[in-house]
């Protein structure tokens, strides 16, 4: 357990979504990606279920824990002492939304927010470890923060979790990407918002998830009722798109171009 912890430490390892119609939200998922999803029966868990791809657990989605809780995809960062944790996160000029607690005896979680106003979550393993699938089709594939003032943000990230910023150059009239590192592995990336993207769209992390064919697979989602918000392009690294998921829930795909 020691070493599946340190293993996990400052990455992502965890993905779950919070959905007003959670039945709902798990067909469509189901279809999009071909996961099995398990709800759990334990009335303490709320009726989260687990989805799981050839029995490898990749992804969780349960209903909104109240009515005023965002819509959205949460990613986790490994940790071994989130209490600890959350100390630094106030440290490094965030906020703690929701203060580390049990869930079960499956580990403890909490909620954060940056400087730039974007909400991260951290998960200290216990029986469920956080070894999840990173890359492999239908399974998590990257976390990206759009901020607004991704200045504020980088320190804290670098504070908190020790991620090292590596700008890119993205060309005339394009904000650099920041690819976050730990031990050399990019782990995340962060960009400045869009000017297009309306005023009132707060800064967030969005989940990517690695598809085959991400052509087919936008094709897949948007016949099963998800809304376009960036059709699939080509970038440096291989090609993605962004979608909103029926519930209203943003979500990428992405494949990475052979290397």
């Amino acid at each position: 357990m020691a070493q599946a912890k340190t293993a996990v430490a400052n990455k992502p390892l965890w993905a779950d979504l919070s959905s007003p119609d959670a039945e709902a939200s798990r067909k469509f998922y189901s279809t999009v990606f071909g996961w099995k999803i398990e709800v759990n029966p334990d009335p303490q868990y709320g009726g989260y279920g687990m989805a799981k791809v050839a029995d490898k657990q990749v992804a969780g989605i349960g209903p909104k824990m109240s009515p005023d809780a965002p819509t959205a995809w949460s990613i986790y960062i490994g940790t071994d002492d989130i209490d600890g944790l959350a100390k630094k996160v106030e440290a490094a000029g965030g906020k703690v939304v929701a203060p580390p607690f049990d869930v079960g005896d499956q580990g403890r979680m909490g909620a954060f927010q940056d400087p730039s106003g974007a909400v991260i979550s951290a998960w200290q393993p216990q029986t469920m470890t956080g070894s999840f699938p990173v890359g492999e089709a239908n399974t998590f594939g990257w976390a990206e923060l759009s901020a607004r003032g991704v200045d504020k943000a980088i320190p804290f990230y670098q504070k908190v979790f020790g991620w090292t910023p590596k700008a890119n150059d993205m060309g005339p009239d394009q904000p650099p990407y920041t690819e976050f590192q730990l031990g050399g592995e990019s782990v995340a990336g962060g960009q400045e918002m869009q000017a297009m993207v309306p005023p009132q769209v707060p800064s967030y992390w969005l989940v990517y998830f690695t598809v085959a064919d991400v052509d087919k697979s936008f094709k897949t989602a948007t016949q099963a009722g998800a809304r376009e918000l960036v059709s699939p392009m080509d970038f440096p690294g291989g090609r993605f798109a962004i979608l909103t998921d029926p519930q209203g829930a943003s979500f990428g795909l992405m494949k990475m171009a052979p290397r």
